[in-house]
């Protein structure tokens, strides 16, 4: 009886075309906004080894001293003041992204998350069955 029931009442949900767009909708935001929480955890460990970088040069006496710094695959040997000054730029690209103010290309969590809530708030996207 009890499964006689429950596929009666999966035969009654009708979804209307404008609710299934909020429901994909929704899940595309939901999806994009793991995407960026993730994105975010990369960026702050990279964050994390840029500011490690920073203190040990720092430590470091020797003026003369060539280090070498990666720029995609391959590795160049700079003074100690442009090495750090490259890693002074790259921890504040690495903020900005952690902090949600990427560049104009990247959507920020924030705008995910708003546009998630206009859903919600839409109308129901709660389907009694």
């Amino acid at each position: 009886m009890a499964a006689t029931m429950k596929k009666a009442a999966a035969e009654d949900v009708n979804v209307t075309f404008e609710d299934q767009q909020k429901i994909n909708k929704f899940a595309r935001n939901t999806s994009r906004i793991t995407e960026l929480k993730e994105e975010i955890d990369v960026k702050k460990k990279q964050l994390q080894n840029l500011e490690d970088a920073c203190e040990d040069i720092m430590l470091t006496d020797e003026d003369c001293l060539m280090i070498p710094y990666q720029i995609g695959d391959v590795f160049i040997s700079h003074s100690q003041e442009e090495t750090q000054d490259m890693l002074e730029e790259a921890k504040l690209h690495s903020y900005l992204w952690a902090v949600g103010e990427a560049p104009a290309e990247a959507v920020p969590v924030t705008q995910c998350l708003a546009e998630v809530a206009d859903v919600f708030m839409e109308g129901s996207l709660f389907i009694q069955i």
